[in-house]
């Protein structure tokens, strides 16, 4: 007797429909973002018993479906669309819809076969859909703010009434991830330690306890390539270039690149460093890179340990 073929799916989630394709069978079929639907497609998946579901991460509307799947204990992994796409592109599949999305979705699974990671707990969900409203409000007065300087006159009032309204929201979101970090044992343990190091504040520890739930878990490298301060070679026969950071988690990233300004200024350890780094001809970037990395291996240490800031002991470090 032949043995069933091993099965990988791909699922491109949008608003309203669930567009679906296995391989290496090749079938494709669309659900309805429906209650009812999404309940059969679960259990399909089940009988199915894939070695792999994937999902595309954009949107924001993967995040019911993966709970779902998760609580048959179905191997699912939330997809890079970055990577996917380059995917695509490299075996040759340049045009884009919801279908076509499935498929080499399901064919990135197959090929490469990422390593599933534990569903992030609810806590953990409810702490990143906050940073993430904070974010989009901050964003939205940055934006107000700035129109203040190039905009007539007579709309500065509208303008500043808006400004003034969107601070409402922000102190309250700022309340609630208070509240929220509070309620944790952990959140707060981790709170407390990452605050006292000088230069560090909410506005950078707490987008690393929702985005990075992995952070005193991970090594140094690991750690630094997750967040994105991880430098990489850029060489290629003769070719000699410099070392980049790049990649990590957008959210932290934007965060943490703010980072190192006030640590040189105010942590006594990062100050130090950036200052000899500076004085050997290390250019101001690639200084401030280096301290955001070294910032970032003692904080993920001293998370890992539970151990508080000790400048004696993290200068020798």
């Amino acid at each position: 007797m032949m043995s069933s073929p091993t099965l990988f799916v791909g699922i491109d989630v949008a608003n309203d429909t669930r567009d679906v394709a296995v391989r290496p069978t090749a079938e494709t079929w669309q659900v309805a973002n429906e209650p009812a639907r999404m309940s059969a497609l679960v259990a399909q998946r089940e009988t199915m018993a894939p070695a792999l579901v994937m999902l595309e991460a954009t949107g924001g509307f993967a995040g019911p479906l993966l709970a779902a799947l998760a609580v048959p204990r179905v191997p699912v992994v939330r997809a890079n669309p970055r990577q996917v796409r380059a995917f695509a592109q490299a075996v040759g599949i340049l045009a884009k819809t919801d279908r076509i999305d499935a498929r080499v979705l399901a064919h990135f699974a197959e090929a490469v076969q990422p390593v599933p990671r534990p569903l992030q707990e609810a806590a953990t969900q409810a702490l990143r859909a906050l940073l993430l409203r904070r974010r989009q409000v901050v964003e939205m007065l940055t934006a107000e703010r700035h129109r203040l300087g190039t905009v007539p006159p007579r709309m500065h009032q509208a303008i500043q009434q808006h400004i003034a309204w969107l601070e409402g929201p922000l102190r309250s979101l700022d309340d609630d991830l208070t509240q929220a970090i509070q309620r944790s044992a952990v959140g707060q343990a981790t709170e407390a330690i990452l605050q006292r190091i000088p230069g560090v504040g909410p506005v950078l520890s707490r987008p690393l306890r929702g985005q990075v739930p992995e952070f005193g878990t991970l090594g140094p490298k690991q750690i630094a390539a997750l967040v994105g301060v991880a430098p990489f070679n850029c060489a290629s026969g003769t070719m000699r270039g410099r070392r980049r950071v790049w990649g990590g988690r957008a959210e932290v990233r934007a965060v943490w690149y703010r980072s190192p300004l006030v640590a040189t200024r105010y942590n006594p350890v990062s100050k130090a460093f950036y200052a000899r780094l500076l004085a050997a001809g290390t250019l101001k970037n690639v200084a401030l890179t280096a301290c955001m990395h070294k910032l970032l291996t003692l904080m993920n240490a001293m998370v890992r340990d539970m151990t508080p800031w000790q400048p004696r002991e993290v200068a020798s470090a």
